[in-house]
């Protein structure tokens, strides 16, 4: 019961639990650091229980709890909190409004949290006014897809070498951009480009949620890093995308996140290609 991959996956638990306590207390830089310490440590409970051949019912049904908390409410509640913070950036984008520059910065996240629970329980007259305090809850989304998603992986004998539908550990890592590039960029959020300003409104926050938790469940058949053999030939685009992710990482920072996510979409679609090529030949 107690093995190093059982371990491994309450690893993942614990680290998701942290994250949600991260996240209302207002530091999302380690919310989000312990999100991807969910992810290493998921990735590295399978590759054990395969290395030392001691995967079974349990280890599955471990896995999946532990990844429901990680991987489904964790960063549903750090988007939910993104949402939040989407409804009124003004506290530090204008700061000449407040008498400490340094406390506006280190406390707007907490402030904004409290701000949203003050006018959603107790209707206190704020920026969170009338039905847009309901809309941090499309956050509910990720938790809510990926509860379908582990469930059915858990069912389908399809997904032993490859996923259908973006695996719940990819999801949380795509999320955990947003709360990452906030918080190293919150200091100098008064000068970001339209874009930025743009991508982080709660609306469009909103509706990438909805539309990203959604790829979960949707029928797209996606590389999984499972290695059966270490040679090339079987696992190029293993490969491909681990190299590139490696590159990318010290060259783009946290904007190379979501290039690692759509290089393995990419990589995927490719992939499947050449699969059913080579099925279409022999």
């Amino acid at each position: 019961m107690f093995g190093l991959a059982n371990l491994l996956t309450a690893t993942n638990l614990c680290c998701g639990i942290i994250s949600v306590i991260f996240t209302f207390s207002g530091r999302l830089d380690l919310a989000a650091l312990f999100l991807l310490l969910s992810v290493f440590a998921d990735f590295f409970d399978g590759f054990t229980s395969r290395l030392t051949k001691t995967s079974g019912d349990l280890g599955k049904q471990l896995d999946s709890l532990a990844d429901m908390v990680s991987f489904g409410v964790a960063p549903g509640v750090f988007m939910m909190v993104m949402i939040i913070l989407g409804v009124d950036y003004s506290p530090i984008i204008d700061l000449k409004l407040t008498n400490s520059v340094a406390d506006t910065q280190k406390y707007f996240v907490f402030n904004q949290i409290m701000a949203w629970f003050a006018s959603l329980s107790y209707d206190v007259n704020n920026s969170f006014q009338a039905s847009i305090k309901f809309l941090p809850f499309t956050a509910l989304f990720i938790p809510f897809f990926s509860m379908f998603r582990l469930a059915k992986f858990n069912i389908d004998n399809r997904q032993s070498d490859k996923f259908i539908g973006v695996p719940t550990p990819m999801s949380t890592f795509f999320f955990s951009f947003f709360p990452l590039y906030f918080w190293y960029q919150k200091e100098n959020w008064g000068h970001q480009n339209e874009f930025i300003y743009g991508l982080f409104d709660c609306y469009t926050l909103a509706v990438i949620c909805v539309l990203f938790s959604m790829t979960m469940i949707a029928p797209l058949p996606l590389i999984a890093l499972k290695f059966k053999s270490f040679n090339w030939k079987d696992n190029v685009y293993r490969y491909l995308l681990v190299i590139i992710s490696l590159i990318s990482i010290p060259v783009f920072f946290i904007w190379s996140i979501p290039i690692i996510v759509i290089l393995y979409l990419i990589l995927s679609i490719i992939e499947h290609n050449q699969s059913k090529k080579h099925e279409i030949q022999s």
